[in-house]
């Protein structure tokens, strides 16, 4: 549509003309615009898009990103035909310093370079509290421009109108369901598990699924009182013949901004609380729980090691209270890959007091947890696996450190092929696996998660289904 239609430019002479906006320019003008509703919406927790799909918020960011870029590439496409034009015609510096049109689309083209290059990873990850801070500025920056520029040149802000109104819509709902299904009464207190790991516990009574995140919005912290974060549900609620209560708990690794200053004051004040603004759950594993596979795999890495616990929560959950009309899990595995040393503690800590809230005995020989600690210095073992990577490590041999569940310890890095692999040969099982972590180990899982879905398809042996539930974290 932007360089099909010709031609780009009318056929002006000095004696003839067509008109003074090329073809090109106002058609990719156009097109832009109408870019501007789906760039504004799709980012925002509670939109139109995610309610007709069923495709959680943060699986369409991705979306907003590329809607984004296809908006500054026409835009510019739009901007130089008219710069060309206008520096054939000989005017150039005249309509810059007499139209307003002109120096407001440079304004709204600027502010609009600079959201889209600083949501490129490396620079969004590397500066993420200035790009969140100075992003919301630049888009407003951006929106203000973009609508002088347009100056209600036909139906241009009908645009603008439809942008507002379902923006408004979907930044209402969550706070309307923030405080009628939530109310303002929740308080989270926070602990230091770990010298690299904060635990956060809220109380409540309500219901979620294991791999959704909530928004939490900590009063009384400043300017941070003003925005929310997004979390990992790192628990899962009772079981109903249980007597207690329900606990949304997080385990956060640290970082600057928020997280940083919550976790500096755990360490001062163990277990102080402040007042806490709830918005979800989204997000979660889509069709089929994990639990109705035949094997969970569960594959975590660094700040990811809390996702695995409410999929082995509800793992051994179904073990302990199926019955023999229903599909049970047979195998739950876990493979975490950690710098911290003091993980398998407090890893433990999680699920003896999970079962223990829900009477639950020791799980039996079908859990098998991993834990593969990547800061030791040294190994001193004799077994050999190969990383990620590809390159070969030593590990130490296996250690049980848990006081309660069978947790082995090793040091390296795991063999994520070797591990998937493994578990998808099995023959006639169905295997579901969750995973979380840095973009390059779960390319290292969807390869190994397609590979074994082609091995499927071919009918050869092994698993008779695979399903990958898989997550990024920055």
């Amino acid at each position: 549509m932007t360089l099909g239609p010709q031609p780009y430019y009318w056929p002006n002479t000095p004696t003839l003309n067509y008109g003074g906006s090329p073809p090109i320019a106002t058609r990719t003008g156009w097109m832009a615009l109408a870019c501007l509703p789906f760039m504004i919406v799709l980012p925002t927790r509670a939109n139109m898009i995610a309610s007709l799909t069923g495709v959680s918020h943060e699986r369409l960011i991705v979306f907003h990103n590329w809607v984004g870029w296809a908006m500054f590439a026409l835009a510019l496409v739009h901007t130089f035909p008219f710069i060309v034009f206008h520096i054939w015609k000989g005017d150039m510096v005249n309509v810059w310093n007499t139209s307003v049109v002109y120096w407001t689309g440079v304004v709204a083209l600027i502010a609009q370079a600079y959201l889209q290059v600083f949501s490129l990873r490396f620079i969004r990850d590397r500066f993420y509290e200035f790009f969140k801070a100075t992003h919301y500025l630049a888009a407003v920056v951006f929106v203000i421009f973009f609508f002088i520029h347009c100056d209600f040149r036909l139906s241009s802000w009908d645009y603008f109108i439809a942008t507002g109104v379902l923006y408004t819509l979907s930044f209402l709902y969550p706070q309307i369901r923030t405080y009628f299904e939530f109310g303002l009464r929740h308080r989270a207190s926070f602990t230091m598990v770990s010298d690299s790991t904060l635990k956060v516990t809220i109380p409540i009574d309500t219901a979620w699924r294991p791999g959704q995140h909530m928004f939490l919005r900590f009063i009384h912290m400043g300017v941070h009182a003003f925005t929310a974060h997004p979390f990992t549900i790192c628990s899962i609620p009772v079981s109903r013949s249980s007597a207690g209560k329900s606990k949304l708990i997080f385990y956060l690794h640290p970082r600057g901004g928020l997280t940083g200053r919550l976790a500096k004051t755990a360490a001062q004040r163990p277990g102080f609380s402040v007042p806490v603004l709830l918005d979800g759950p989204y997000g979660g594993v889509q069709g089929r729980p994990l639990h109705t596979y035949d094997h969970i795999l569960v594959i975590a890495c660094g700040a990811g090691a809390g996702f695995s616990l409410p999929f082995v929560m509800d793992g051994l959950l179904r073990l302990a209270r199926g019955t023999e009309n229903k599909k049970l899990v047979k195998r739950i595995q876990v493979v975490i890959a950690t710098r911290d040393t003091q993980l398998v503690q407090w890893y433990d800590e999680a699920l003896m007091e999970y079962l223990e809230d829900n009477g639950l005995e020791i799980p039996p020989e079908s859990l098998d947890i991993s834990v593969y600690q990547t800061g030791r210095s040294k190994s001193q073992g004799n077994s050999t696996f190969k990383g990620p990577e590809g390159s070969a490590e030593k590990l130490d041999e296996t250690i049980q450190i848990s006081r309660h569940l069978p947790i082995n310890v090793f040091s390296g890095r795991p063999d994520i092929t070797k591990v998937i692999r493994d578990a998808t040969l099995q023959l006639e099982h169905s295997v579901g696996i969750a995973a979380c972590g840095p973009k390059e180990m779960l390319k290292t899982v969807q390869d190994e998660a397609a590979a074994a879905q082609v091995r499927i398809m071919n009918s050869e042996s092994g698993a008779r289904e695979v399903y990958l539930h898989s997550e990024v974290f920055s």
